[in-house]
């Protein structure tokens, strides 16, 4: 039984004949910035507090609509899995997170 390809998710590239959501993968390393390195820390220590496991992250970012699969990096994708995750468990308010990142870049 073949899968109808436009129920796949943007993450689900594999076996895709016209791989029309894929493109090349870069092979140049990528150094992280200071910010990628907090996002993979705070997800680590969720995971072993037992806040998000990474079943869910993965569930998160197999949410995310085309085009924001498309437009965020990697690491963005987790910000927005983890954020996605923590207010659904109310951990952290609905919305709190976007009004903290637009109130510092206010600051700018």
């Amino acid at each position: 039984m073949s899968e109808n390809p436009e129920r796949r998710g943007m993450h689900d590239m594999g076996g895709d004949p016209d791989h029309r959501w894929s493109g090349p993968v870069p092979r140049a390393e990528h150094v992280l910035a200071p910010w990628e390195k907090e996002v993979d820390a705070i997800r680590t220590l969720l995971g072993r507090k037992g806040l998000q496991t990474a079943d869910e992250l993965r569930l998160g970012i197999e949410k995310l609509s085309g085009e924001d699969y498309a437009r965020l990096s990697y690491y963005e994708r987790w910000t927005r899995s983890v954020v996605h995750t923590m207010e659904l468990k109310g951990i952290i308010a609905p919305g709190a997170f976007a009004a903290k990142v637009a109130a510092l870049k206010g600051q700018r």
